[in-house]
């Protein structure tokens, strides 16, 4: 049943504004050391985390009136823009070479082995065999296992005096595909992406109309997106501050950023999966997932070249291990279109070693 109205959020927008332009003034009214920074830091990743929710409930307004499967769509990709902002932000205050990468493949450890696996899991246990279609697993899989090992395994190989040419190559090839990508998803192989049935039901049915309250929520998106943009700022300014030194693990920042930039899907797959609309979590992990990749990484390299920085990234071993495990298993575990509980806590204990090596630094 479509929402009427659409939800309520321009508060949530003009507190983050308001604690922004605070935030941002209090290091000239007041001393600032590193246990400020961090506090600062951490007020300004809340603050943005809730903006994300509040997006959150806009994005699924919007999907619910533009219908399948532009509705997951718009989702993964205000994901990415939020998770490239950030990124773009935080390479512009720091020295690292490697957060981009690092935070990419938080996003690929969340989305898959921590999304996925906790909604199959949830589904699991309340329906026993929850059902999508089978062709969206395979499609985004094969998928994200190209554009992965192009962009993210292959550079990691690559000598470092042909750093330019290959990303040239990657901006290119990485645009082409998710055209195409996006071309078949709305178009001949929109079925795969939507349960068999609901597809047949849609047939010849278009997109909602435009209407004003649709407009609103895009307008507001757009306004939230900006803003994050501007808490981002702050943010990776006082969060390298109160991080150097500290002995935390560098990655914890690109973390930072992939929990941030994943907020809103985990609400959005967790209800959907308490509904037993498991097509919608597949739609939303996996196509995150693709799109971080086949877009981030686009973004980051032309960054390189343009201020003729080079970035990493190319995986390390540990994240190129990792990596082939979360996929070899999700390859198995999506193959049948049904899913479980057990299938869900093999990518969830992914995840948590994930975490146990991001811990020790690694």
């Amino acid at each position: 049943m479509l929402t009427e109205k659409p939800p309520a959020g321009l508060l949530s927008l003009i507190i983050s504004i308001v604690a922004y332009l605070a935030l941002a003034q209090a290091d000239k009214v007041m001393h600032i050391g590193q246990p400020e920074s961090l506090t600062i830091s951490i007020l300004f990743v809340l603050l943005i985390i809730n903006l994300a929710f509040q997006l959150s409930f806009q994005v699924e307004y919007v999907a619910e009136r533009l219908k399948e499967p532009y509705g997951t769509m718009i989702l993964t990709i205000s994901a990415v823009i939020i998770e490239v902002v950030i990124i773009v932000m935080m390479l512009s205050h720091t020295s690292s070479t490697t957060l981009a990468r690092d935070a990419i493949y938080s996003a690929v450890m969340l989305d898959i082995n921590g999304i996925l696996g906790l909604c199959a899991i949830v589904g699991g246990i309340k329906y026993g065999e929850v059902e999508y279609n089978v062709n969206s697993g395979n499609t985004y899989i094969v998928m994200i296992m190209t554009a992965l090992g192009i962009s993210m395994a292959l550079p990691a190989f690559l000598p470092p005096e042909h750093w330019r040419l290959y990303s040239m190559f990657t901006i290119v090839t990485m645009s082409v595909f998710y055209a195409l990508f996006l071309k078949m998803q709305t178009g001949r192989h929109r079925n795969y992406f939507s349960y068999r049935d609901q597809h047949q039901a849609q047939t010849g049915q278009s997109a909602g109309a435009m209407s004003a309250d649709v407009r609103f929520s895009i307008l507001y998106m757009l306004a939230g997106i900006i803003t994050i943009g501007f808490l981002s700022e702050e943010m990776s300014m006082h969060m390298d501050a109160g991080l150097t030194g500290s002995g935390v693990p560098p990655i914890v920042a690109a973390i930072v950023v992939a929990i941030i930039a994943a907020s809103p899907e985990v609400l959005t797959a967790l209800k959907a999966a308490v509904n037993d609309r498991m097509q919608t979590v597949v739609n939303i992990s996996l196509g995150a997932t693709l799109s971080t990749v086949i877009l981030t990484v686009p973004v980051i390299e032309a960054i390189a070249l343009i201020e003729d920085r080079p970035l990493i990234v190319g995986l390390s071993p540990t994240q190129m291990v990792m990596t082939f495990l979360t996929l070899i298993v999700a390859t198995i575990n999506l193959h049948d279109g049904e899913t479980n509980a057990i299938e869900g806590m093999t990518h969830f204990v992914l995840f948590m070693a994930f975490a146990m090596l991001a811990a020790l630094g690694m």
